[in-house]
């Protein structure tokens, strides 16, 4: 019961605010305008419906296109992040050994030379 008398008091709060910026000029004629345009695309679109349907299908199709591309687009980056990450791992790796080799001379060094 509650959900029902709060849909309604959406529904009318609705129509009161409509019906008061209808008391705006320059909103009656923006509405006025807007609502011929639309009754104009209604009526082309019931006397034409093979052009709707073409339309739709263009939409469609970029639409189709258009999440092909964005597929590719993700592999790509996915793709360049994996290798990314294995290029840091390698040179971490290189480094660490690099790292080792100077510890290894250095005790090799100190073993040679004594400290004074």
């Amino acid at each position: 019961m509650g959900k029902s008398l709060f849909w309604k008091g959406v529904l009318f709060g609705a129509l009161a605010g409509g019906a008061l910026s209808m008391l705006d000029r320059s909103t009656r004629e923006t509405a006025i305008e807007k609502c011929k345009q639309t009754t104009g695309s209604v009526k082309y679109y019931i006397n034409h419906p093979d052009e709707a349907i073409e339309q739709v299908k263009g939409v469609s199709t970029r639409i189709k296109i258009a999440a092909e591309q964005v597929g590719e687009d993700v592999a790509f980056i996915t793709n360049t992040v994996e290798e990314l990450k294995d290029a840091a791992m390698n040179t971490k790796e290189a480094f660490y050994q690099k790292d080792s080799r100077i510890e290894e001379r250095t005790e090799y060094n100190e073993d040679i030379i004594p400290e004074k």
